[in-house]
C-alpha cells in the first residue's frame, strides 16, 4: 500500500510544498468524491469512500509539522513510544518547571502580558524544534528526530495551557 507521500507524488521528506499538497489532495479527492459515485454499486460507493477517508488522513498528516515528523519517523521504523517513553534531557525538564511556574504565577496574578511573552517563548522554542527536526529527518537520524517530535508534543501541550489560561483571564 502507498505512503501518505506517495498518494499525493510528493518527496518523502519534511520539507514540504504546501502548495503542491494541496494540489494533490484536491485532485486526490477529485477523483474519489463520493459525489462522483451516486449512480455507482454499494461496493464501489465504498472503496470510494475509504479511499476519500484515507486522502483526508494523509492530508492532515503531512500539513501538519509535528504529524508529518511523527510520520516520517514511523515510515522509517521508529515508534514515538509516545505513551512508555516520557525520558527528556534535563534542559528541557528545567525549561518546562521555569515555564510552568511561570504559568502558575501567570494565572494566580490573572496577567495577560505575562501569558503574552511566555507564548511568545514557547513559539520560538517550537519554531526552534521544528528546525532542529527537519535537519534530523534530513541527515535520516530518526531516533533523534523522534525525542525531538515528542518534545514537541510537550510544547503543543503546554502551548494549549497557556491559550486556556489566557482565555480564563479575558472571560
Amino acid at each position: 500500500m502507498q505512503n501518505h507521500f506517495e498518494l499525493f507524488h510528493l518527496p518523502q521528506q519534511f520539507a514540504i510544498d504546501a502548495a503542491a499538497l494541496d494540489a494533490a489532495y484536491r485532485e486526490v479527492q477529485g477523483r474519489v468524491h463520493p459525489d462522483k459515485f451516486v449512480n455507482a454499486t454499494d461496493a464501489e460507493k465504498r472503496v470510494a469512500m475509504q479511499w476519500a477517508t484515507r486522502a483526508n488522513e494523509a492530508y492532515q498528516t503531512l500539513k501538519a509539522p509535528q504529524k508529518r515528523a511523527q510520520y516520517l519517523c514511523e515510515l522509517n521504523g521508529v515508534d514515538l513510544q509516545t505513551e512508555s517513553n516520557t525520558a527528556m534531557p534535563m534542559a528541557f525538564l528545567m525549561q518546562q518547571m521555569e515555564w510552568r511556574e511561570e504559568l502558575a504565577e501567570a494565572r494566580a496574578g490573572k496577567d495577560g502580558d505575562a501569558l503574552d511573552r511566555l507564548d511568545t517563548q514557547l513559539r520560538a522554542t517550537r519554531k526552534s524544534q521544528l528546525k532542529d527536526i527537519a535537519a534530523q529527518l534530513d541527515a535520516g537520524d530518526f531516533t533523534a528526530a523522534a525525542q525531538g517530535v515528542r518534545a514537541l508534543m510537550f510544547l503543543d501541550k503546554f502551548g494549549d495551557e497557556v491559550s486556556f489560561a489566557r482565555d480564563a483571564i479575558e472571560v
